[in-house]
């Protein structure tokens, strides 16, 4: 074997594991079957990642600090569509939500390159690979996070009530397995400092996420449950870049403050923070009227109050609210409940269920249908960034 082969083989082990790569970059998973669907291969032009947005604070002593950004992971496909997707993971979560699923099959990372979208896979600031932070860690009291059975409840797998065994839904679209439950927890992400629920933080959000469409140009965002309140905020502070949202199952929706929604009744304090409507002013959320947004929601939510935390707060009617205000004030929104189109079984991250390539199909047809899949000027990838040294710095 020549050094030249022997590094290029080096290579591919040590980026992907799992693929082999040429330039342009052609992959090959290993160990799974492509998606039904789908060509035999995935070809991509580059891939990479960076850190974007943050804040550096100027310490006593010359010290600096580094903090509060994101992490972008990205693959751009060799037959790149024009506009790439950039995926935001939710609460307790990090971008692995979007890469493989419980059960080890293709997640959105590979099913969309494979259809040529270019993607961008973040960590939110204060999570994951962007856990670079100085404020301080305080733990939050929202069930979701606090134990596995709230976990569990709260992404809808099934009921479980310690000291009583967990179960799963009739006819569940999670991939039920001891190996997918065990991934499933494990992928579990804790916050390294504070996500305060204000409208200030959830504007510093938006800036943060605004700063990765600065640099990649024009995009699709995605968002899952929590991210779903900081969607709004970047859509509204990059209208021009951010062409439109589809948000799986948003745990909070948007309004303006001169229009706000009905009350909604809650069983507790805590549901009902969660439920509170997130108000902006009227003139910056008319930016969501001028893109189209989809809003998924998948199986076993409850219509009623309910006492259960991770029940209660699923309730649908916030983002009926949200959609029927979007449309009336002449905008282009949709909600889509899997189960009322004959999708049923969907858990809070349809996109990693067993059924997730149906899922994506849903996805494609409604970037289809809004003329938003072409490929008039394929996506390269992130533009070059020019900065001045942050640091005090002599040559």
């Amino acid at each position: 074997m020549t050094a030249s082969r022997f590094s290029r083989i080096a290579l591919a082990a040590a980026v992907c594991g799992a693929f082999l790569i040429s330039t342009p970059v052609t992959t090959f998973a290993a160990g799974a079957a492509p998606a039904s669907n789908a060509s035999p291969v995935i070809s991509l032009a580059t891939m990479g990642s960076f850190f974007f947005g943050g804040s550096v604070e100027q310490k006593a002593g010359g010290e600096t600090f580094h903090g509060d950004h994101g992490y972008a992971q990205y693959y751009v496909a060799a037959h790149s569509r024009t506009l790439p997707l950039v995926m935001w993971h939710g609460i307790g979560q990090s971008g692995k939500t979007y890469e493989s699923t419980p059960d080890g099959r293709e997640g959105y990372q590979a099913l969309l390159p494979r259809r040529d979208w270019s993607v961008y896979i973040i960590d939110q600031p204060r999570r994951g690979r962007a856990g670079y932070t100085s404020a301080p860690l305080v733990k939050t009291a929202i069930p979701t996070t606090t134990s596995e059975a709230g976990v569990w409840r709260a992404f809808r797998n099934g009921p479980w009530q310690p000291p009583k065994a967990a179960g799963f839904y009739d006819k569940t679209q999670f991939p039920v397995s001891g190996y997918a439950i065990d991934q499933f927890f494990r992928q579990q992400t804790p916050d390294t400092g504070e996500e305060p629920s204000t409208a200030e933080y959830r504007a510093k959000m938006g800036e943060t996420v605004g700063a990765l469409f600065d640099r990649i140009g024009e995009g699709i965002l995605i968002t899952h449950s929590n991210s779903g309140q900081y969607g709004w905020e970047t859509a509204a502070a990059r209208p021009d870049l951010v062409k439109a949202i589809v948000a799986y199952e948003p745990g909070m929706c948007a309004f303006p403050e001169e229009e706000p929604p009905e009350d909604i009744p809650a069983s507790s304090e805590l549901v009902a923070s969660r439920m509170f409507p997130r108000m902006m002013p009227m003139e910056k959320w008319k930016a969501l009227t001028k893109m189209p947004i989809m809003i998924v929601f998948g199986d076993n939510i409850v219509d009623e109050p309910s006492q259960v935390f991770n029940e209660d707060v699923w309730r649908l009617a916030r983002a009926r609210q949200f959609v029927e205000l979007v449309n009336r004030h002449g905008g282009d929104a949709t909600l889509v409940e899997l189960p009322k189109i004959g999708i049923r079984g969907n858990t809070h991250a349809a996109f990693a269920d067993a059924n997730n390539v149906e899922i994506a199909d849903l996805l494609s047809k409604f970037l289809a249908e809004k003329g938003l899949d072409g490929y008039e000027r394929p996506h390269t990838g992130p533009k070059p960034v020019e900065m001045p040294v942050n640091i005090p710095f002599e040559r």
